[in-house]
């Protein structure tokens, strides 16, 4: 048993060495992806980095396009509208139904973590942000009470880690400040679903607008995959 908890324990770590190369572009968007890549670059065994490929593939961060040919998912502005859709659609209403079960201590002292590395001095720093504001987002949806849906939300905050990515890369800074994010976790102090849910959609709505008009704006996005 211990031995299988070490087993999950390097896959997951693996994952996650690769999900962030995938967010900061190291593995930039529509670049070409194998084991053997995978194996060199991550010191990982050539099996593991086979299962990480099946894994990604799955949740659509890579993409066959031959037998042969393996890439990483392109990300485009139909992307970055298409997540922003489905999580105004879902993110509301999974916030108002955990409100009543949240740990907000918790919530509050992990904010305080993710003011603490304002300003982004450097890359490390911003991502640990982004792998902050999302532990932040699945530690509230984690109490909806619907364990199969949290899974999809995963894939959708990392796909937003890779939207928000761009956004720090062109500004310096996040697209979302701590003290928005402070009026979303106050109105789930309210336990009202509809302040949630308002809060919720008005903060995804400013971060989307935020980010389309850069990306729209900015000469070093003018290209199909937005690649820094």
């Amino acid at each position: 048993m211990v031995k299988q908890d070490f087993k999950n324990s390097e896959a997951d770590q693996a994952y996650q060495q690769v999900m962030d190369a995938i967010v900061t572009q190291q593995l930039s968007p529509s670049q070409k992806v194998s084991e053997n890549i995978f194996s060199d670059m991550f010191g990982i065994s050539r099996t593991l980095a086979r299962n990480l490929i099946e894994r990604l593939i799955a949740k659509q961060f890579l993409v066959t396009v031959s037998p042969r040919v393996t890439l990483v998912a392109p990300l485009t502005a139909m992307e970055i509208k298409q997540n922003f859709a489905l999580r105004k659609i879902l993110m509301p209403q999974v916030w108002a139904l955990a409100a009543a079960s949240v740990d907000h201590e918790a919530l509050e002292a992990l904010h305080a973590e993710i003011r603490e590395l304002r300003p982004m001095d450097n890359d490390g720093v911003a991502l640990q942000m982004l792998q902050q504001n999302k532990a932040l987002n699945l530690m509230v949806c984690a109490n909806a009470g619907y364990p199969l849906m949290l899974d999809w939300i995963q894939q959708l905050e990392d796909t937003a880690m890779r939207i928000y990515w761009l956004y720090i890369k062109a500004n310096n800074r996040s697209p979302y400040s701590s003290e928005q994010q402070a009026r979303v976790l106050q109105a789930l102090r309210s336990d009202e679903p509809a302040s949630i849910r308002e809060a919720v959609h008005d903060i995804l709505s400013q971060v989307e607008d935020r980010i389309l008009t850069s990306i729209f704006t900015s000469a070093q996005f003018l290209n199909q995959d937005l690649k820094l």
